[in-house]
């Protein structure tokens, strides 16, 4: 991969913010990220624009980006509107890389916003997240995941209203748990861990530290999830700005984006753990960046919940298939630990607003390989990978994009 590299990187606060748009978070973040890489608008030759549910309860249909860019000063260039369920943030920053690349522009902005608290429209919220997979295959989807590992589930087990995802989630840990013998305390200790770690995250929508019984304890949501397994709605954005090496050249807080890899849903057995497109999408990125795993001094993965967590860092190879519930229990995966994931909270705690998560995930790695993550910090980072995945087709999210970075 040709070297491009980020110079800007800013998000807002993540959580539920009523009284905030789409424009007014766009406008904090690309405010932010300009400020970071030093650069005035005029300076952007061309803007992608990531967002998933403006839409539907915004009624902002199309153009999205040319509107909430042009009060900041940013017109008049390409501008592309991008949409890939919950890995839309990560697609929009592949697809302004492939634009330095191709020699289209040296500087390109990429902005993720999402608006998704309404509380008046919670029929609304929920059928955004039900097409996230193939509606005309819900039905067979939903049997299908609630048939994974259901001799599992305890007679008495509660449920409460929930995200069709949460479902599809439920089912795929439950179908990890027959196959390797992972537990549901293994699941609350990585969501335990990331509560903790967004403690010391101020732009983490929530900051209070759990323990793994009060995990477990907490309101169940369909089992073995419970409500501090799963990640919330949220309000958020966030930007980067991506530049060539000869744009780039003498910003000494320049961060390379090495290498990326992007695959899609493909047909597959559930038990075919290896051929998971997280692991396809892993392998390409390491191959772009010419590392591995064990190169690594930090991750951050789309733990939508905390089973993801799991089963993304064996994706990811930092360590072996079947092993991440062990491994994260071992305490590996904390601050300190042999490779931190998610330091700043993951999506569990940190939030999750869908179209801006990719790059706040970027933007959080940016901070750390730059050695600006305040107490976040882990020490010595100079590497890192970042996984963000999006919809459900099949048996597995129908995209994911694996994200190297280095200084």
């Amino acid at each position: 991969m040709d070297s491009i590299f980020i110079t800007g990187a800013a998000m807002t606060a993540l959580g539920k913010h009523p009284e905030r748009s789409v424009k007014d978070l766009t406008r904090e973040a690309v405010t932010g990220a300009l400020a970071d890489a030093g650069l005035t608008p005029e300076r952007i030759e061309a803007a992608l624009f990531s967002n998933t549910r403006q839409p539907m309860l915004e009624g902002q249909n199309a153009v999205r980006g040319e509107i909430a860019l042009a009060p900041l000063g940013i017109e008049g260039i390409a501008i592309v509107n991008v949409e890939n369920a919950c890995a839309s943030g990560s697609s929009a920053v592949a697809l302004g890389a492939a634009m330095i690349r191709a020699g289209e522009a040296e500087t390109v902005l990429v902005v993720g916003a999402e608006k998704m608290v309404f509380p008046d429209r919670t029929e609304q919220i929920m059928a955004a997240f039900r097409g996230g997979t193939d509606i005309e295959r819900i039905e067979e989807t939903a049997s299908a995941m609630a048939a994974l590992g259901a001799s599992l589930i305890p007679a008495d087990a509660a449920e409460a209203p929930r995200s069709f995802f949460m479902d599809i989630y439920a089912g795929i840990a439950r179908a990890h748990m027959e196959a390797f013998g992972t537990t549901r305390e293994q699941l609350a200790m990585a969501a335990a861990k990331n509560h903790t770690h967004a403690a010391a995250n101020p732009n983490a929508q929530y900051r209070t530290p759990f323990t793994m019984d009060q995990v477990l304890a907490d309101k169940p949501v369909i089992w073995p999830l419970t409500r501090a397994m799963c990640a919330p709605v949220s309000d958020g954005a966030a930007a980067l700005v991506l530049q060539s090496a000869s744009a780039a050249k003498g910003n000494k807080r320049a961060v390379r984006l090495a290498g990326m890899g992007w695959t899609t849903a493909r047909a597959r057995a559930i038990d075919d753990w290896d051929g998971h497109l997280g692991k396809r999408a892993a392998d390409l990125a390491y191959e772009a960046a010419s590392l591995g795993p064990a190169d690594m001094h930090i991750a951050e993965v789309h733990d939508a919940t905390s089973f993801a967590e799991i089963l993304q860092i064996e994706n990811l190879g930092l360590c072996p298939r079947g092993q991440g519930g062990p491994f994260t229990a071992s305490g590996a995966t904390a601050r300190g630990g042999r490779i931190p994931v998610n330091a700043g909270g993951g999506l569990v705690a940190k939030g999750h607003p869908v179209g801006a998560t990719g790059i706040i995930q970027l933007a959080e790695m940016c901070a750390q390989l730059r050695g600006e993550a305040g107490s976040m910090q882990v020490e010595g980072a100079r590497a890192g990978v970042c996984e963000n995945g999006g919809g459900f087709l099949g048996v597995e999210e129908a995209v994911t994009l694996v994200t190297v970075l280095t200084v």
